[in-house]
């Protein structure tokens, strides 16, 4: 009988842990739930890639076009918004580390970051272009064997190594300090998505010096990285960004970034559709 109740309390002791143990998985694994009981979501965003993420020189807060669309994910989920600062090298870590709920940073969808973490349909459509100096050539080809840079832990750093293996390429940590390469020589030509290289032309005080040359090096979908395994999430992400599109609201953002009244104005040619 001893022996019996043991085995008893033994079992009853392992249901209680088995329990115990699904319940702190369901928990884990439902990250919509623990946002909205911790009453704040975590976005990482650029603070040095304008116009999608950069710290204005006047509130000294971090504006763009992704951060507009990050403060309508809050607003949504019905919580506050924690901008995570980050550059393109640090997206994934910090969304896989927990320290960031949601990347909203120009991510581009790719097969191989699919396989680690989930997207959101795509809330933008760009493509990689080229900036050289005024007096460089006029086609892509003209520099398959040069000095290329590109901001690491991008697909513009690997697109150039599959489509020109023989140029060199040179990674920067954002597209500032890719664009002082290129003033200073160090390179002959930097890429970039078309609308950020637009938007750093039409700021730079030299642009003149320089071009963007109009053929496209890949055409890339940008969508909001989300966790593996967080349906919930991912669903309420892509619920709220068709919500924009059906609204007006994401054309709007669009035109605050991107515009007729911007200095680097660039025709909106995408809508955001469901997944």
């Amino acid at each position: 009988m001893a022996k019996t109740k043991q085995t008893l309390t033994q079992l009853a002791l392992l249901v209680g842990l088995t329990a115990t143990g699904l319940a702190t998985f369901t928990a884990q694994a439902d990250q919509l739930a623990d946002i909205k009981a911790k009453g704040v979501v975590k976005v990482a965003t650029f603070d040095a890639n304008p116009p999608f993420g950069s710290v204005d020189a006047k509130t000294h807060e971090l504006v763009g076009y992704d951060v507009d669309f990050a403060k309508a994910l809050a607003k949504s989920l019905g919580v506050k918004l924690e901008l995570v600062a980050t550059n393109p090298a640090n997206r994934i870590p910090l969304l896989q580390s927990g320290k960031a709920d949601l990347i909203v940073a120009d991510i581009t969808i790719t097969p191989e970051r699919a396989q680690v973490i989930d997207f959101s349909t795509p809330y933008f459509v760009t493509g990689q272009q080229f900036l050289v100096p005024a007096s460089g050539g006029d086609k892509l080809d003209d520099f398959s064997k040069a000095r290329i840079g590109a901001v690491k832990g991008t697909t513009g750093e690997q697109t150039l190594h599959q489509r020109f293996p023989q140029a060199r390429v040179l990674s920067y940590d954002d597209i500032p300090l890719a664009l002082t390469a290129l003033r200073n020589g160090n390179v002959q030509a930097i890429t970039q998505d078309s609308t950020i290289l637009a938007g750093l032309l039409g700021e730079a005080p030299d642009k003149a010096k320089f071009k963007i040359l109009p053929e496209l090096l890949s055409k890339e979908e940008i969508g909001v990285g989300v966790k593996k395994g967080e349906p919930a999430l991912l669903k309420a992400v892509n619920d709220e960004l068709v919500a924009l599109e059906k609204s007006g609201e994401a054309a709007k953002i669009y035109d605050v970034w991107f515009g007729p009244s911007t200095k680097a104005p660039q025709p909106r040619s995408f809508t955001i559709e469901a997944k």
